[in-house]
């Protein structure tokens, strides 16, 4: 618990320090990462292994955030500050920078350049499913 809070701590000092993102766009990034680790399979490697690139972070992000909002994702990421991919690149860098994610070598702010448009990833073609509503 002590941990979580000074985790927390870190992020709200990091937000502020910057006030680009708010904390909740860095506390959503960790969440992904760690979706997309578990969604990769690496949720059992050690070390190099388990890395995620920029690329699979990005599309751990855009699966996990249908998962959470739905076709509000582009909504609550711009409320954070968020309006492109490589914001997200941003906010990871700026982890690295403080101490609380590493990076190999290879990784580079670029990797996050041009993943996804928003409306596309997130409003276009969403349907929600109907047939299991019940009317009461």
């Amino acid at each position: 618990m002590t941990e979580e809070r000074d985790l927390d701590g870190q992020i709200r000092a990091l937000a502020a320090s910057d006030a680009r993102f708010s904390d909740g766009a860095y506390h959503f990034v960790f969440e992904a990462l760690d979706f997309t680790i578990r969604w990769l399979g690496r949720d059992r490697a050690e070390g190099t292994e388990r890395h995620v690139g920029g690329k699979e972070l990005l599309e751990g992000i855009r699966r996990y955030a249908m998962r959470e909002f739905g076709p509000l994702s582009r909504v609550v990421f711009e409320s954070w500050g968020i309006h492109r991919t490589r914001d997200f690149g941003e906010i990871v860098f700026r982890l690295v920078d403080a101490g609380l994610l590493s990076r190999q070598d290879s990784d580079s702010i670029e990797d996050f350049d041009g993943g996804f448009d928003f409306v596309a990833a997130f409003e276009r073609g969403y349907a929600i499913e109907t047939t299991d509503l019940r009317l009461s």
